[in-house]
């Protein structure tokens, strides 16, 4: 008796319809590329840059809350005041303005910026396939980092900032639904930017479009969750709230990270046409209509790429992209 039979007539069944075999193809691709490896260096390199940014925070706040006690009382109720011994120090009114601190506060926080931006960079690399002598330099890489890091920070927080409004209960239901439409258009913004100008040799705009449309989604949805929960632990008089608060960003990060990630691989299976494949093929093994990706894919191969995204006919745009093929394959 074959015990697998339930499993292979699954596995024949997902390989004829296009919605489980995409789903299948990027799942694979996701650990040929062992990007869950990739995923967890971003979100440490994330979670490491928010204490640089929270050393800036507090000590532009120093200077804000001088000689103000209604404000420092505030913010002493906020979610700042459950952070291990920023919240002592508020709730002592402590806090106040640092010169030096802030200057040590933006270069740290501007070295794990772009050391997130660099790390998020060789992922999406990786995954298209990009090979290391066609990548940018040391210094190349560390300019792009610090300029894509103020333009994705902004665009980052108008977005949660957007989601924050709604979730936080504010406004009627026509300016909740305005603020998850604007958060989304923003997120789907920054990761098309992101898939683009992070990929040394970067694919077509088309070619990234689903993958950031389907991470947008999630991310919205993620950005409203995080604003309930640091809402809820903010108002939380638990001894663990302080736990709870840190390794609440953790995960948050880690699973953004995720998303991001495997988004970015639905984007090459399709590009790629690395679909369909089988739950039980072997690692790195191709369907025979696979194309390259990267540097490594020639300009007709491209070109046919972007016609699985447009729903171009494939062979006529194989004849346009290859005039020399299309006269050997029609001989006068």
């Amino acid at each position: 008796m074959d015990f697998l039979a339930p499993v292979h007539a699954i596995d024949s069944w997902q390989q004829r319809h296009r919605a489980p075999a995409l789903l299948v193809a990027t799942i694979k691709k996701f650990g040929d590329d062992q990007a869950g490896n990739l995923a967890v260096t971003v979100a440490f390199y994330a979670f490491f840059s928010v204490f640089p940014l929270l050393l800036v925070f507090v000590t532009v706040l120093g200077y804000v809350l001088a000689g103000d006690p209604s404000l420092m009382h505030s913010v002493s109720h906020s979610v700042l005041a459950k952070f291990p011994q920023i919240g002592n120090t508020i709730s002592n009114q402590r806090l106040k303005g640092d010169a030096p601190a802030l200057i040590i506060g933006i270069l740290l926080s501007l070295w794990s910026g772009s050391a997130v931006m660099n790390a998020m960079s060789t992922a999406l690399e990786q995954i298209w396939e990009i090979p290391r002598t066609e990548r940018a330099n040391f210094f190349q890489k560390r300019l792009r980092a610090i300029l894509l890091l103020v333009l994705f920070g902004v665009m980052f927080a108008v977005a949660a900032g957007a989601s924050g409004v709604v979730s936080g209960g504010l406004g009627g239901s026509g300016l909740k639904f305005g603020g998850y439409a604007a958060s989304l258009l923003l997120n789907f913004s920054l990761y098309l930017a992101a898939f683009h100008f992070l990929c040394e040799e970067p694919p077509g705009w088309r070619q990234l479009m689903p993958g950031a449309a389907v991470a947008a989604v999630p991310l919205t949805i993620l950005e409203s969750i995080g604003g309930v929960y640091v809402h809820h632990v903010s108002h939380s008089d638990s001894a663990y709230a302080n736990f709870g608060l840190v390794l609440g960003i953790l995960a948050w990060l880690h699973i953004i990270t995720q998303i991001s990630l495997y988004c970015a691989e639905f984007n090459t299976v399709l590009a790629g046409r690395r679909w369909p494949r089988s739950l039980f093929s072997q690692p790195f093994e191709q369907p025979d209509q696979a194309l390259p990706l990267g540097a490594a894919a020639p300009a007709h191969a491209r070109t046919r790429a972007e016609s699985t995204v447009t729903g171009t006919a494939p062979e006529e745009t194989d004849k346009r992209a290859d005039p020399v093929t299309s006269r050997r394959s029609h001989p006068s």
